[in-house]
C-alpha cells in the first residue's frame, strides 16, 4: 500500500501533529531565493563542475559513430547552404595574431566571464542569484546528455575535411580538446556546445539585469562573439551553438518553474523581498477575512429613524437675594439662601423651599 505524502499524514488524525503539518506545507509552498552563502557557493561551483567534468570525460569515445554524426551534420548544414565553417576557419587562420588571440579566448573567457557574472550577481543583487545560478547549472547538466547519446566529432577532427586545428598549428594552449589537454578531455563531446550555453547565459543575464546601456551592448555581443570564435577555430558547428541554446531554454524554465518568477521579476535585495513580502501576505489576510465574517456574521439590523431632540427647558435667570436688614439681624433670624427658583404672587422670580426676606409661612404666629 502507498505510503500518504507528508502533507497527507498532516491532514490526517493521529499523524504528523499539526504544527509540524503546517511546517511541512509552508516548506512545500515556499521556492522563494534563500540568502547565497558564500562557503557553500563556492563549494557547490567547484563539486558542480568537477562532476561535470567526470561525466563528461567518462562518456566512452565511440569514435565511428562521432564521425558519422559529424558527417550527418555536415550535410544538413550543406544542404541549407549554411556549411560555412571550414571557410571561416581558413580565413581566420590567415591571420596568425587573430586566430591566436581567439585561441585564448575560447581557452580563457569561457571560465572568467561566467564567474564574474556569478560574483556580481551574488554582490549586487543576490535576491535573484539562487534564480541565475540554477539556470546555469540547469543547462550545463541537461547538457551531458548530449554528450551521452550523441557523440559528435568537431569539424577539426573530421576525417578528409581539411580543417584546420588552431591550437595544434600555431601552439597555442588553452583548449581541453587540443594539444596536450586531448588526452584527459573527451574529444567528441562536441553537441551541445556549452561554450555558447554559458556566453548565452551570461549575455542574457546581462542584459536583463544591468543597468547601463553600454553594458547590457557587450551582454548581447558577447555570445556572437563567442559563435565567431568556436566556429573559427574549428571547434563546433554552428548546428552546436543552437544545440547549446536549447539547453539555455531548458535551464531558464526549470528555474522559472521552481521560482514561480523569471530572475528579473525576483527583488535584486533580500531587504525588498522581506518588505514585497509583508504586503503580500497583509494584503491576503485582508482579502480573507470578509469572506469569513460575511459566511458567520449575521446581517446588520436596520437602523433606527433619527429621534428628533426634545426641547430644552428655559433656565431660569440667578435671582439676586437682598441682603437683611437691621431689624431682622437684631432679632437673630437666620437667612438661607435660596437654591431652587419659583414664581411669587407678583409673577417674579422668588426662592423655593425658603422663605423669602421678611416673610412668614401663612397661619403661623409671628415670632416676637
Amino acid at each position: 500500500m502507498a505510503m500518504p505524502d507528508a502533507e497527507q499524514q498532516a491532514s490526517q488524525p493521529g499523524g504528523v501533529p499539526s504544527a509540524l503539518g503546517r511546517k511541512v506545507r509552508r516548506a512545500l509552498r515556499d521556492r522563494s531565493p534563500r540568502r547565497p552563502r558564500i562557503w557553500f557557493e563556492i563549494a557547490l561551483i567547484g563539486v558542480s563542475y568537477w562532476v561535470y567534468s567526470l561525466i563528461r570525460n567518462a562518456v566512452p569515445e565511440h569514435e565511428a559513430t562521432a564521425q558519422n554524426h559529424a558527417r550527418w551534420i555536415w550535410d544538413v548544414q550543406d544542404s541549407m547552404g549554411l556549411a560555412f565553417e571550414r571557410t571561416v576557419n581558413h580565413a581566420f587562420n590567415d591571420v596568425t595574431w587573430l586566430i591566436v588571440g581567439m585561441n585564448y579566448y575560447y581557452a580563457t573567457l569561457h571560465f572568467v566571464v561566467t564567474i564574474a557574472v556569478l560574483v556580481w550577481i551574488y554582490r549586487r543583487q543576490p535576491g535573484r542569484y539562487a534564480a541565475v545560478r540554477t539556470a546555469l547549472f540547469a543547462t550545463t547538466a541537461v547538457a551531458l546528455v548530449g554528450y551521452y547519446f550523441y557523440p559528435l566529432a568537431p569539424p577539426r577532427l573530421m576525417d578528409g575535411m581539411d580543417f584546420v586545428d588552431t591550437v595544434v598549428v600555431h601552439g597555442t594552449w588553452g583548449s581541453m580538446a587540443s594539444g596536450d589537454m586531448a588526452n584527459v578531455s573527451n574529444q567528441y563531446a562536441a553537441m551541445p556546445s556549452m561554450h555558447i550555453g554559458w556566453s548565452a547565459w551570461c549575455g542574457v543575464i546581462i542584459l536583463l539585469l544591468a543597468k547601463r546601456r553600454w553594458v547590457k551592448v557587450l551582454g548581447v555581443l558577447y555570445p556572437a562573439v563567442t559563435l565567431v570564435v568556436i566556429v573559427a577555430t574549428a571547434n563546433h558547428f554552428w548546428l552546436d551553438a543552437v544545440g547549446g541554446l536549447l539547453c539555455l531554454g531548458f535551464g531558464f524554465g526549470l528555474a522559472r518553474w521552481w521560482f514561480r518568477a523569471h530572475p528579473q521579476q525576483l527583488p535584486a535585495t533580500f531587504a525588498e523581498r522581506t518588505e514585497s513580502g509583508t504586503r503580500r501576505g497583509e494584503s491576503e489576510e485582508t482579502a480573507a477575512v470578509p469572506q469569513t465574517s460575511a459566511a458567520t456574521s449575521p446581517a446588520p439590523a436596520e437602523a433606527e429613524p433619527a429621534r428628533e431632540p426634545a426641547p430644552k427647558e428655559p433656565v431660569p435667570a440667578a435671582v439676586s437675594v437682598p441682603a437683611p436688614g437691621r431689624a431682622q439681624r437684631e432679632r437673630g433670624e437666620q437667612v438661607e439662601h435660596p437654591q431652587h427658583t419659583g414664581l411669587s404672587e407678583r409673577g417674579g422670580r422668588t426662592p423655593v423651599g425658603a422663605s423669602a426676606v421678611g416673610a412668614h409661612t401663612e397661619g403661623e404666629p409671628e415670632k416676637p
